[in-house]
C-alpha cells in the first residue's frame, strides 16, 4: 500500500462552543477517488478547507507529503482582481505547467476567455473555475459540488475528464449518479467523526443504514446493562466493598456513555399538503414560440399535459428550459400560438436563484408570511417552531434572518413553504441544488407520490429518473436551435431512445444503399426481358397489406405507451415495448422501400 499524501488524524473544530469536528480523519493515496458523504451543515466543506490549508484545525494532525500540489475548487470562487476569465484560469497554473491545457480546457467548459469574470452566470463562473483549478494536473483535487450549476452536457464530459485524471480526487457533491460513475471509496462524515468504506457511493446506502442498524442495536444492550446494575443496585449489594465500588463506578460509567451518545440527525418529515383536484386537463400549448432579437429559443412546439402527469426539462445552460417553463405556465406570452391552462389549478413554485427568499425575513416570518406564530398545514394548525422542526431547523432559528443560512438550509426552507401550501401543479426550477441526499431522497417520495402535476427542470439524471414520466429536451443538443423533441420516462430513457433513433437512421441508410445495389443489379435482366419476374409481382402486390399490419400493430403499441401511468407502474415492460416498436419501424420502412423501388420499376417497364 502507497503512503499517503494527505492525512488528516483526530481533527476537532468547534463553532460557538458546538462540536463540528471531534475526531474526524481522512486519509489519501495516489489515485484515490474518494467522495465525501454527510448531511448539510456536517463540516464536509470544512474538513476539505482544512485539507487545503485555507482553515486550521484547533486541534489534531495535518500531513501533506512535502512536494505534493493540491488545487481546491470552492463553491463560490473568488474572481477579484482578474480583468477576464483567461487571465483567472492562468493564475492556477504553476511556472512548469503546460499552458495549452489551460486553453484547452476553457475551450471544452465553454469559457470565453475575454469574458469579463464580473458578468459570468453562475453556470459559466463555475465551469472557469473547473479549468483553474483541472489545468495544472495536480496530485490532490479537492472538489466541493463540482457539478452545481453545470448543465447535463458539461456533468458527463467532467466525469470522463475525471475518470482519466492522474490526481487523487476528494468530492463533495448531491449529485448520485456522478458519485457512483466516479468514486472508488467512500468517506461518512457523520456527527463530527468519520468512517471510510473501501467502495464507491454506490454501496454506501446499504453500509450507512447497516452502520446505524448496530449502533442503534448497541445502544439498546448499554441500556438493557444500566437497568440491571440499577436492580442491583437497589436490591443486590452485598459487604465486599471492592467490588461493589467497582460495580458502581462501571454503571457511572454506562450512564455517561448512554447520556454522552448523541443519535444520527433527524430526517426532513413533511408530505405536500392536500388540495383540491385540479381538471384533467392541466395545460394546452399550440405551436408556440419564443425569440429574444435574432435568436429563436422555441420553435413551433405543442404539448398537452394531463393531471398526473410528471414533466422534466433536460438541455445546456441557455437552451431556453427556463423561457420553456415560463411559456407553459403562462408567465411569458408566447410571440406566435397560445397556450391554455385548465381550470382549478393552485400552483406552487420553487424558482432556481431563490428569488422568492428575501435575506432580511426571519424564518418564521417567510413560513407565516408575517401573519403571527401559526399557519395553517393540510386544515391543521401548526406552531411555526414546531413546524420547522419537521424540516431540521432548531426553533431558536425562527428570528434567524434568512441571509444566515447555507444553501441547503434556504433550499429546505423553500420546500418547507411550498409543501404547507395546497397545490396541484409543482412547478420546480433546480430544486436539488444544494440539497443533502437524504432531504433529496424525500423530495423524490413527494414529486413521484405527487397526485397532481409536476413539470421541474433539472440537471440531476437520478432525481429525474426516479421521478418523472415525460421529459422534453432539445433536438439537437450540444448545440439547441430551439427545437424541443418529448420522450416518454426519465433521463436514461430519453437517452436510450436518442441512441435508437440514431441507430434506426443509419440502419436505415445502409439498408436503403444495400436495396439500391440490388434493385440495380436485379432489374438489369428485368428490363432485357422486359417484365417483372413472378417473385417482384408476388412482392408487389403483398407488401402493402405486410405494411397495414405492421402499421397497426405500431399503432396499437403506441396506445399502450400513451397512458401516463405505463411507465412508472412496469418500467421494463415500457422498455420492452418502446424496443419493439422501433424493430417494427425498421421492418415496416424496409417494405415502404421495397414497394417503392419495385412500383417505380413496373412503371418503367411498362413505358
Amino acid at each position: 500500500m502507497a503512503p499517503p499524501i494527505l492525512k488528516l488524524d483526530d481533527i476537532h473544530l468547534s463553532f460557538g462552543g458546538t462540536p463540528l469536528l471531534d475526531g474526524a480523519g481522512l486519509q489519501v493515496e495516489p489515485g484515490d477517488r474518494i467522495c465525501l458523504v454527510g448531511r448539510n451543515g456536517s463540516g464536509k466543506s470544512t474538513l476539505l478547507k482544512i485539507a487545503a490549508g485555507l482553515v486550521e484545525a484547533q486541534s489534531g494532525e495535518v500531513f501533506r507529503h512535502p512536494g505534493s500540489t493540491i488545487r481546491y475548487l470552492e463553491q463560490a470562487p473568488d474572481f477579484s482582481g482578474f480583468d477576464t476569465a483567461e487571465a483567472y484560469v492562468a493564475a492556477g497554473l504553476a511556472p512548469g505547467d503546460d499552458h495549452y491545457r489551460a486553453t484547452y480546457l476553457m475551450e471544452h467548459l465553454g469559457v470565453d476567455p475575454a469574458a469579463d469574470p464580473k458578468t459570468l452566470s453562475g453556470g459559466e463562473a463555475r465551469r472557469a473555475a473547473l479549468a483553474r483549478v483541472l489545468a495544472p494536473e495536480p496530485d490532490i483535487l479537492l472538489l466541493d459540488e463540482p457539478t452545481n450549476h453545470l448543465d447535463l452536457t458539461t456533468i458527463e464530459w467532467l466525469e470522463e475528464e475525471l475518470k482519466g485524471t492522474r490526481s487523487a480526487l476528494v468530492l463533495i457533491s448531491h449529485d448520485r449518479r456522478f458519485l457512483e460513475n466516479v468514486s472508488t471509496a467512500t468517506v461518512w462524515l457523520d456527527r463530527g467523526t468519520a468512517r471510510r468504506l473501501n467502495e464507491g457511493f454506490a454501496g454506501f446506502e446499504a453500509w450507512r443504514d447497516k452502520v446505524l442498524e448496530e449502533e442503534e442495536a448497541e445502544q439498546h444492550k448499554l441500556g438493557r446493562a444500566i437497568v440491571r446494575e440499577e436492580h442491583w443496585l437497589r436490591y443486590g449489594v452485598t459487604a465486599r466493598r471492592k467490588r461493589n465500588m467497582r460495580r458502581l463506578g462501571e454503571l457511572h460509567d454506562m450512564r455517561a456513555r448512554h447520556r454522552a451518545h448523541q443519535g444520527p440527525q433527524g430526517t426532513v418529515k413533511a408530505s405536500a399538503a392536500d388540495s383540491r383536484e385540479s381538471g384533467k386537463l392541466v395545460i394546452e400549448a399550440e405551436n408556440i414560440t419564443k425569440s429574444f432579437g435574432d435568436r429563436q429559443v422555441v420553435k413551433p412546439f405543442s404539448i398537452r399535459v394531463q393531471r398526473g402527469d410528471r414533466i422534466g426539462l433536460v438541455g445546456p445552460n441557455g437552451a431556453g428550459k427556463t423561457t420553456l417553463l415560463k411559456l407553459l405556465t403562462g408567465q411569458l406570452a408566447p410571440d406566435e400560438g397560445f397556450v391554455r391552462l385548465g381550470v382549478n389549478l393552485e400552483i406552487a413554485t420553487i424558482d432556481q436563484k431563490r428569488e422568492e427568499l428575501n435575506p432580511d425575513d426571519t424564518l418564521a416570518h417567510y413560513l407565516t408570511d408575517g401573519r403571527g406564530e401559526n399557519l395553517l398545514v393540510n386544515g391543521e394548525q401548526r406552531h411555526v417552531s414546531g413546524y420547522m422542526k419537521d424540516f431540521l431547523f432548531q426553533p431558536e432559528q425562527a428570528r434567524t434572518p434568512i441571509r444566515n443560512l447555507s444553501g441547503g438550509e434556504r433550499a429546505r426552507l423553500m420546500l418547507a413553504r411550498i409543501l404547507a401550501r395546497p397545490a396541484n401543479l409543482l412547478i420546480l426550477d433546480e430544486p436539488t441544488n444544494d440539497l443533502d441526499i437524504e432531504t433529496l431522497d424525500l423530495l423524490q417520495e413527494i414529486v413521484a407520490g405527487f397526485s397532481g402535476s409536476v413539470i421541474l427542470v433539472s440537471h440531476d439524471r437520478d432525481f429525474l429518473d426516479r421521478t418523472v414520466t415525460t421529459t422534453i429536451a432539445p433536438k439537437v443538443p450540444l448545440s439547441p436551435d430551439g427545437e424541443w423533441l418529448e420522450y416518454a420516462g426519465g433521463y436514461t430513457d430519453m437517452q436510450a431512445q436518442r441512441k435508437g433513433a440514431a441507430d434506426e437512421a443509419r440502419r436505415a441508410e445502409k439498408a436503403k444503399k444495400e436495396r439500391q445495389q440490388s434493385a440495380e443489379t436485379k432489374a438489369e435482366p428485368a428490363k432485357k426481358q422486359g417484365k417483372l419476374s413472378f417473385k417482384q409481382k408476388f412482392a408487389l402486390e403483398n407488401l402493402p397489406k405486410e405494411m397495414e399490419t405492421i402499421s397497426a400493430a405500431v399503432e396499437k403499441l403506441e396506445a399502450k405507451m400513451a397512458d401516463p401511468a405505463f411507465f412508472s407502474r412496469d418500467p421494463d415492460g415500457f422498455s420492452k415495448v418502446a424496443n419493439e416498436i422501433a424493430r417494427l419501424r425498421d421492418d415496416l420502412a424496409a417494405k415502404e422501400e421495397e414497394w417503392l423501388e419495385l412500383e417505380m420499376l413496373r412503371e418503367e417497364l411498362e413505358g
